[in-house]
């Protein structure tokens, strides 16, 4: 079949959109390719499509755990064999996963970049016919990237087992540099291509709105623009408290975190996904791989700290075409906070350095032992024992991973475990009144073996489904029998690891290089300042400033932002507006001009011609600095 039957017969659809089919073609033909798209722009159907024109299987590598679950649903409901393996799941149901690729015809396989360098994983990887590799979120790979992730380094790895195997590289937001650092990270071929789709929302009307009340601005928004919402705030604490400033002002919402249990995150995203709620207020946890077109807001109560993350979250609205508004809330606090974050990301190397000796104390870890050791992880109790705060003990940790001593693993999601602690007569003797009860114990004795001996893992939903009792009473039930000495039940939590990658060493010979520290702090505090620019400039068009950061030089405004609708295009026929245009660049060629004296020098035409400096200064043109008139370089 061609790539366009595919596309039809599979997706229904008669033709592929914008930078697709080129990407397609190039992946197609074994070429090293990187698919610049934006968020919407139909990533998933440019690795898709060739992988099914291929034999074999294509690995898609992928830190979202909700896009794979999602992408593996919606290729099986089109009678294609995909899987996915994640964090959470048991060694048994990995280990069938895996062999599933090698003997069961699979066409694509999901895994997280944390699972690449496993043994397991590597071993079963060298028997396995794959096509082609797909790395999602490729910006990760770079540490000049906004959200750099050192498992994604593994991946260069990959390639040495598989030389032949070409790669797909895609991303939804990437500076110049962060373009040449993903191709050299994954070792690009000579012959490889770069595609890039244009950034621009044309139907995307970006605001900043300046408030000293956030709340009341937040519901006169939401009272003003009809339609789904997503609302994002720094921290998890603030996305209960706004989602119930919502529901007492009628305005139905939920919210999500990375905290929040991954049974109630998919309970709440489905409730917003069909619209039972309308407004989803969470962190920066939610949204990627979130399949849903018609939000028309998305309002941030806080500033990112970079453009490319705000980008990506506002690029959330309006993926159906339609009108939408991506909505940012910016009090004068905000300038100061977000500065504050540099600091708090990179705190000083002795400060590093004594994190690192109090982590061996919190461990017992002796000089020159460590190596390969890993231990479930609580911050808030190292912090509470060595008296340090949560943010900066955290970014210590991080910068450790990035510069070789240790990994400090994001939240593990440990699947549930359950041991009987009576014997099997003992339990046969008890008699209980309640039936969902008695019904779940003998569905757990047909599931699992080994449950009197050892502990095992145990799938809460799989429990659910089979006997028809609610997922949150089996809870509750297994609760009741630990409480009662029947069973010991560990529920499914989310868990920190720390994994020492080498030995303890003395924290005077702990080397932070300028690579890991310096170089990356230059790059954050970039970041941070362009961000603060974007929110404090009330002359240039905002989805101009946008895709100037990201190196796509727009010539035209958008005629929708906040600084757009505030300077409008002149009211003026075109030719005088060229006539006054050229005469003021004249004038300023010699020297900058004091933008009164400019204006006067027009004598009657003061009005029109502040208009026409305006829209100059909009697209560039001319800037004024401290009340100075001066062409643009």
């Amino acid at each position: 079949m061609t790539y366009l039957e595919i596309l039809k017969a599979y997706w229904g659809y008669d033709s592929f959109r914008g930078i697709q089919e080129h990407i397609i073609n190039s992946i197609g033909a074994g070429h090293d390719t990187l698919g610049l798209m934006p968020t919407g722009g139909g990533k998933s159907i440019t690795f898709q499509v060739p992988a099914l024109s291929k034999e074999g299987i294509c690995i898609v590598i992928t830190p979202l755990i909700a896009l794979m679950k999602d992408q593996v649903s919606n290729l099986i409901k089109r009678g294609i064999k995909a899987v996915a393996v994640y964090s959470g799941m048991t060694h048994e149901q990995i280990l069938t996963a895996l062999d599933n690729c090698i003997y069961g015809d699979y066409k694509f396989l999901y895994i997280s970049p944390e699972r690449l360098g496993t043994n397991l994983f590597l071993t079963k990887l060298q028997s396995m016919n794959v096509s082609m590799i797909t790395v999602d979120e490729s910006h990760c790979i770079s540490q000049w990237g906004y959200d750099f992730r050192p498992a994604y380094l593994k991946i260069a790895d990959i390639r040495e087992v598989l030389p032949d195997v070409p790669v797909l590289a895609l991303t939804a937001t990437a500076t110049p540099a962060v373009v040449d650092d993903i191709q050299l990270k994954l070792q690009f071929r000579e012959d490889s291509h770069v595609f890039r789709m244009s950034f621009e929302r044309t139907n995307l009307a970006y605001i900043v709105r300046r408030t000293e009340n956030k709340p009341e601005e937040l519901l006169h928004i939401l009272n003003s623009v009809p339609g789904s919402a997503i609302v994002y705030t720094r921290n998890r604490k603030r996305t209960k408290e706004v989602a119930e400033l919502l529901n007492r002002n009628q305005i139905t919402a939920t919210f999500y975190h990375a905290g929040v249990n991954n049974d109630v995150k998919d309970i709440r995203q489905k409730e917003w996904v069909n619209d039972k709620v309308r407004v989803m207020v969470a962190t920066n946890a939610f949204g990627m791989g979130i399949d849903k077109p018609d939000v028309r807001l998305v309002i941030h109560m806080d500033l990112p700290d970079s453009p490319e993350a705000y980008f990506q979250e506002a690029g959330r609205a309006g993926r159906d075409g339609k009108k939408a508004f991506a909505v940012l809330l910016y009090a004068k606090s905000d300038k100061v906070t977000l500065n504050k974050r540099i600091p708090d990301t990179f705190p000083d190397k002795d400060y590093i350095r004594k994190v690192y000796e109090h982590l061996n104390y919190y461990f017992e870890m002796a000089m020159g032992d460590g190596e390969g050791c890993t231990f479930a992880f609580d911050l808030d109790d190292f912090c509470r024992k060595f008296k340090h705060f949560p943010v900066q003990a955290d970014s210590a940790l991080k910068i450790l991973t990035r510069a070789g001593y240790l990994e400090y693993t994001e939240e593990q999601d440990n699947t549930s475990q359950l041991l009987f602690t009576i014997k099997r007569d003992e339990l046969y003797l008890l008699r209980n009144n309640e039936p969902d009860t008695e019904k779940l114990i003998n569905l757990i004795l047909r599931s699992y073996t080994g449950l009197f001996s050892d502990y095992a893992y145990i799938n809460e939903e799989s429990l659910s489904v089979k006997s028809g009792i609610d997922r949150e009473k089996i809870y509750q039930i297994l609760i009741n029998l630990s409480q009662r000495r029947i069973v010991h039940y560990i529920p499914r939590k989310r868990t920190p690891f720390i994994i020492y990658t080498r030995d303890r060493v003395d924290q005077e010979h702990l080397r932070i290089t300028k690579e890991v520290y310096e170089d990356r702090k230059e790059s954050y505090t970039q970041r941070i300042k362009a961000m603060i620019t974007y929110a404090d400039s009330d002359d240039k068009c905002r989805s101009r400033m946008l895709l100037h950061y990201f190196g796509e030089q727009n010539e035209h405004n958008c005629g929708q932002c906040d600084v757009c609708l505030q300077h409008p295009k002149p009211s003026i026929s075109q030719e005088t507006y060229q006539a006054i245009s050229s005469q003021v660049k004249e004038m300023l060629k010699s020297s900058p001009m004091n933008s009164r004296e400019l204006v006067q020098a027009f004598s009657s035409q003061e009005e029109m011609v502040e208009q026409v400096l305006h829209y100059m200064m909009g697209e560039e043109e001319i800037q004024l600095n401290n009340g100075v008139l001066s062409l643009t370089k």
